[in-house]
């Protein structure tokens, strides 16, 4: 299924065009990838695991470099070459991990002996994880900060080494969220969250875009709230755009308007086309050198 063609405009906060992206010695992973996103748009990144959409949203995130200056803008300015853009705080990545980029100190691991209070308002000394860095407070809207950390409900007395995942979670999330973006890329970010904290920060995500103008592209695999939350999906099939556009333009929503059973679908029809592809695995036949005294077995190996 092809992709649906979209007009590429000035408003448009990613545009991706023609984009060809590998790691070394291996196969593509995109080729010829388009993508454009207006800004406002809330953007769900939905594939089957091993589909690209880590990848990316790396890439968006100016973490890869492919071919040519122009092919991936973020906010019409090239998202691998233009540092200020992440400096900035107008494109922010929050990933899988555990921790916290600061510009080029790199990545700062958040479950040392050191609290949620410094690791949120700074002051924190990271001589003893051998980083050397100023963390940038400066410019913080307190009065934002403070609405972060009543939204994730953040004892800032936690002790990062003792705390739960999910409240590790709630902190990293909280300083990817310090300053106001106007990009954002989630990588599974809600996956240690409770329903209550997820549904009040989806929320929070959602009036960003109404009352800023941000834009958010969001990869999760789950799907509850979803439906009226996004305004745009992006589906990925094994690194190629299967389909893009608004979620009022799936016709699929329309006679089932679940979100999680229309995407499921589509996976299980990815799964039988794939399957269908391999190629059967040839019958064995037996040779001579079967029978051959110096042929390696199972009972030769064993006694190695």
């Amino acid at each position: 299924m092809a992709a649906k063609d979209q007009a590429t405009t000035s408003d448009d906060a990613i545009r991706v065009s023609g984009m060809e992206f590998s790691y070394e010695a291996e196969d593509p992973i995109f080729f010829d990838f388009n993508l454009d996103l207006p800004a406002g748009s809330r953007c769900l990144l939905v594939g089957a695991n091993g589909s690209g959409k880590t990848t990316l949203l790396k890439i968006l995130a100016g973490k890869h470099m492919v071919g040519g200056k122009n092919v991936v803008q973020v906010l019409s300015r090239s998202a691998f070459h233009d540092t200020q853009l992440v400096c900035s705080g107008d494109l922010s990545y929050l990933g899988g991990s555990w921790s916290k980029t600061v510009g080029s100190a790199g990545e700062v691991p958040l479950q040392g002996d050191f609290s949620a209070e410094h690791m949120i308002f700074g002051g924190l000394d990271l001589s003893r994880l051998f980083v050397f860095f100023v963390v940038l407070v400066e410019g913080i809207d307190p009065v934002r900060r403070e609405k972060l950390i009543d939204l994730l409900d953040i004892n800032l007395q936690w002790r990062m080494h003792k705390v739960s995942d999910g409240q590790k979670r709630r902190v990293q999330i909280c300083m990817g969220l310090l300053h106001p973006f106007k990009v954002l890329l989630l990588d599974e970010v809600t996956v240690d969250l409770d329903v209550v904290a997820r549904m009040d920060l989806l929320e929070f995500f959602k009036e960003e875009c109404d009352q800023r103008g941000a834009t958010i592209v969001y990869a999760t695999h789950i799907f509850d709230g979803l439906e009226t939350w996004a305004t745009h999906l992006a589906y990925i099939q094994n690194g190629e755009l299967n389909r893009s556009s608004k979620m009022a333009d799936i016709s699929e929503m329309k006679t089932s308007p679940n979100l999680l059973s229309v995407v499921e679908s589509w996976l299980r029809s990815e799964t039988k086309i794939d399957k269908k592809k391999k190629e059967p695995v040839p019958a064995w036949k037996p040779t001579p050198f079967d029978n051959s005294p110096f042929r390696s077995s199972r009972h030769m190996a064993y006694y190695r």
